[in-house]
């Protein structure tokens, strides 16, 4: 009987008590069936509705172009029956969804709360309760034994709504007022602001459509606000005068297209800084907190190539700065009455090409530098009376590192927050004066976690171009290295961020059903240093995808896992990372797990209307100069869709998606099942209530993990229990 005439209900049966053997080697059950496109309905398949471009002297047609409108219902019904195919084909593994989900949840302390943070008088914290999807954001006056008060309940706030995001929250000087944005579309720029009066409990009647940004100043009823323009470029900032019945005064539009502006408020309330900065360059105006009807004024003016970021003192306004001579970033220091005058300007941390400093915090006694070394970060604090440097090093092989809110001025404490591949978050606060690290939180696994039953590894690949590229792997100890391991390969590589090894604990329903899990710190990112990041952009972007091939390549040649066995997994930029490399080597991957990908570039980067795409020139390129335009064609993942094989392969966007827009997914789904000439599965499912980030409640973003990875995990044939320790 053809398996598609099954009800998917009697398959599943089937499938879990006929098709299931144990496999000898890992104790894990392995499908001696995977069934394949055609044993499911058809697919799908988008109208061709060929548009004709003229680049160049060049012709491109388009056949899904059309696409790219969500007002039209036929895109519309499109998108959802998409969704209706990936359902129907993933319904056998619903049981397996429910495993995983339940695992995950299990994983979640679900009444928590966060580490308290001391801030202008009061203890500020948020917590989370059993069965609720949002933040309750609350505080205690004077000590944490005192009452509790809840400034904002996520909760409450989403009642009703199929997506919800809180964007910034800020406390008035007097602690009086909150300002606070939200947003229900699950997009991440634009916000809507509200005021609430904590002493009443209730909102205000004002409020302010389309924020970004925004800062309270000193005299508890002006705020500064920035807004987006319709490409999401965040480029005015206004003056609102809460209560004066008066509307927002616009006090600088950014004009330059490749640059954004945003706001924040000095650490000692001295200083509201306006940045506005490029991917390559920045400049800064400055006013007096205390001061709020008066003129922002410039700090030093933007150059090419020169990036500055200021961090106030009450004696010394002290400068971040990249240049061309110091691409790993330098501290300069300037006094306080002439800080606006870049001559005034001189070195206090030099240059090291060997060390990447990538932020810095002042404190009435101290600055601390966050670093990266060798691909691993580092705290160092300098104890401002004589200069001496204390340093905080990590001994495991792979960590990720985060400073933790450290709000008040005067603190001789600094938190920071430390994890590893297989450690939990651990919330400290480093005593600046003993030297001395204390423990405030370590992250609670309630079904159980023991580190010690994981092996955490550092390994190195070999580039074309003969570079080494790093991979932290986590994995069950007592693997075999013996290419039997399904793997999951993940990264990002680009923008500049790196991709630290952080904890994640939804991975290992993966590793414990017998999975490697790798993280690759290719070029493109800032692992290595800033030489790394921009070994990775523009006309050098391809290392950034030959960098992950290599990764894969190493995976194999070390025997822990094998071209069958290794699955593949990246979102946004790195969504373009699968795409490309899925073009280059569709052989080498069992599956492609591709999130929210930005897979149409030339289109993208050809449209200025389009959220982001200006200000994206300095990493991609411009394609109206051909050199940019003929290397960005050649590995645009939408534009170089072939007539050939593909792996199995699993495409998610958002309606909503501010970032990477809708279309871009559907479009590359719709060209992939025209063109390729495999049998394997290829599903788009398109979050329909929610953007960038998919769902937006804890649990529902729970449940879309769940099903990536039963896909995942079915495209392997890994059905079995886990594996024991």
């Amino acid at each position: 009987m053809n398996a598609t005439k099954w009800t998917a209900g009697f398959l599943f049966l089937f499938l879990l008590f006929t098709a299931c053997k144990n496999d000898p080697a890992t104790g894990n059950q392995k499908s001696t069936v995977v069934r394949m496109q055609a044993d499911y309905p058809a697919a799908p398949n988008a109208e061709k509705k060929p548009q004709t471009f003229a680049e160049h002297g060049q012709t491109r047609v388009d056949n899904y172009y059309w696409l790219k409108d969500k007002t039209n219902p036929e895109v519309i019904r499109y998108l959802k029956s998409e969704n209706q195919y990936a359902d129907t084909v993933m319904a056998h593994t619903k049981a397996m969804r429910e495993q995983l989900f339940k695992e995950m949840k299990g994983r979640i302390k679900e009444d928590d709360a966060s580490v308290p943070v001391l801030d202008n008088g009061y203890y500020y914290y948020y917590r989370t309760e059993k069965d609720k999807q949002y933040r309750i954001h609350c505080r205690k006056k004077g000590s944490l034994d005192a009452a509790e008060e809840i400034l904002l309940n996520g909760n409450t706030l989403a009642k009703g709504k199929s997506a919800f995001l809180f964007g910034d929250i800020q406390i008035s000087p007097n602690n009086r007022l909150i300002a606070y944005s939200t947003n229900y579309t699950g997009s991440y720029v634009k916000f809507t602001l509200h005021f609430r009066d904590l002493e009443k409990g209730k909102d205000l009647p004002e409020t302010l459509e389309d924020v970004a940004s925004f800062v309270w100043a000193n005299d508890n009823r002006t705020l500064f606000y920035t807004i987006p323009d319709e490409a999401l470029r965040s480029y005015r900032l206004y003056r609102y005068e809460l209560g004066s019945g008066r509307p927002a005064e616009l006090l600088y539009e950014e004009k330059d297209q490749l640059f954004g502006i945003g706001l924040n408020k000095s650490r000692n309330g001295q200083f509201i800084f306006l940045g506005s900065g490029s991917f390559t360059s920045s400049e800064y105006r400055y006013l007096p907190a205390n001061q709020p009807k008066g003129k922002f004024k410039l700090i030093a003016a933007r150059k090419p190539d020169v990036q500055y970021y200021p961090e106030a003192h009450n004696d010394h306004m002290y400068f971040l700065v990249k240049d061309p001579n110091a691409k790993n970033f330098k501290v300069l220091e300037a006094p306080m009455a002439s800080f606006d005058n870049a001559a005034t300007w001189k070195d206090y941390i030099p240059h090291d090409p060997k060390v990447k400093i990538e932020s810095i915090n002042a404190f009435e006694k101290y600055l601390v530098m966050g670093v990266r070394t060798n691909g691993l970060q580092e705290i160092r604090v300098i104890e401002l009376a004589d200069k001496s440097i204390e340093k905080v090093s990590f001994p495991e092989p792979v960590y990720a590192l985060y400073a933790g809110n450290t709000p008040e001025y005067t603190s001789t404490k600094f938190r920071y927050q430390y994890m590893s591949l297989n450690r939990p978050m651990s919330t400290f606060d480093y005593d600046m004066a003993t030297g001395k690290s204390e423990l405030k939180k370590q992250e609670e696994i309630p079904s159980g976690f023991e580190p010690s039953n994981y092996t955490v590894k550092r390994i190195w690949a070999i580039a074309p171009d003969g570079v080494k590229v790093p991979m932290a792997l986590v994995y069950k100890k007592g693997l075999r290295q013996d290419g039997t391991n399904p793997t999951l390969l993940y990264s990002y590589g680009s923008y500049g961020y790196s991709t630290d090894p952080a904890f994640n604990r939804n991975v290992f329903s993966l590793i414990d059903r017998g999975f490697v899990y790798a993280i690759a710190q290719i070029r493109g990112g800032s692992d290595l240093g800033e030489q790394w990041y921009e070994d990775g952009k523009l006309l050098k972007k391809k290392n950034t995808f030959t960098d992950f091939i290599a990764c894969a390549e190493k995976l194999i040649a070390d025997k822990y896992t094998s071209k069958d066995l290794l699955a593949i997994n990246g979102g946004s930029a790195g969504g373009l990372l699968m795409g490309a490399v899925t073009n280059m080597r569709p052989d080498l991957f069992k599956v492609v797990l591709a999130e929210v990908p930005f897979v149409d570039v030339i289109n993208t980067m050809l449209d200025p209307t389009l959220p982001l795409t200006t200000q994206e020139y300095e990493q991609w390129g411009n394609p109206k100069d051909k050199t940019y335009y003929d290397y960005i064609r050649s590995y645009s993942p939408y534009d170089n869709i072939e007539k050939k094989n593909y792996p199995n392969m699993l495409i998610t966007g958002g309606l909503n998606d501010s970032q990477v827009l809708f279309h871009e997914p559907a479009k590359y789904a719709a060209k992939l099942r025209e063109l390729k000439t495999d049998n394997n599965l290829l599903m788009l499912r398109i979050n329909m209530d929610s953007g960038h980030g998919g769902a937006t409640g804890r649990f529902d973003y729970l449940k879309e993990e769940a099903f990536n990875y039963a896909f995942v995990m079915d495209r392997m044939g890994v059905k079995g229990k886990k594996l024991k320790n």
